[in-house]
């Protein structure tokens, strides 16, 4: 070595992100665990097409956390582009975590997406003026999405009208998710989206 010491990148200067392995093989391209500090790209990625799945995955569950406000509105209310409070609500989110778990939160949020991402969809095909509705497998990038969207969707609806904090119900549910416990939200809405395209097979 030339006396440089080797300088390990922590997410919020506490977790480690570089050990952590993706089980499901297929989403190993679409979720990206690029060391960060701050995982903030201030949407450089905007403009180009599939390279959110190079951004970190912590920072687009942030972005997802940015939909709040009214109960089924998505990008109106008060947290529209207010990507600091909400990097701040995953920061605590995930000191919770830790201090329920004792794991890496980095990790859990890895399991809980690879827990309630889609593997099936349905979609309509119009066939001689006749709706059919049809399973189709779902793409990576979507099935991340999919995943932090139920997430996101999870932790609204059980803090809307209620006391408990948005940092204390994001920590619960992807606890929950990671364990692949159908008291979350997410692997609630996957499992039903799963059954519903079987029935459409």
């Amino acid at each position: 070595m030339s006396g440089k010491e080797q300088v390990t990148i922590t997410l919020f200067n506490k977790w480690e992100t570089k050990e952590i392995e993706i089980n499901d093989p297929g989403l190993k391209t679409a979720i990206s665990l690029k060391p960060a500090v701050l995982p903030n790209t201030f949407g450089r990625h905007e403009r180009q097409r599939l390279k959110k799945a190079d951004v970190n995955i912590v920072e687009r569950l942030a972005n997802k956390m940015m939909h709040f406000g009214k109960k089924y509105a998505k990008n109106t209310g008060r947290m529209g582009g207010k990507k600091a409070r909400a990097l701040n609500m995953v920061r605590t989110a995930f000191d919770i975590i830790h201090l329920e778990t004792g794991k890496n939160p980095v990790e859990l949020l890895v399991r809980a997406i690879e827990n309630s991402s889609p593997n099936e969809d349905t979609t309509r095909i119009v066939y001689g003026g006749v709706v059919y509705h049809v399973s189709v497998d779902v793409a990576p990038l979507r099935r991340v999405d999919l995943a932090l969207r139920f997430i996101a969707e999870g932790v609204r609806e059980s803090t809307y009208g209620n006391p408990q904090t948005i940092e204390e119900a994001l920590a619960k549910e992807i606890i929950l998710a990671s364990n692949n416990d159908m008291a979350s939200h997410a692997v609630k809405k996957k499992n039903e989206q799963e059954r519903i395209a079987m029935a459409s097979r």
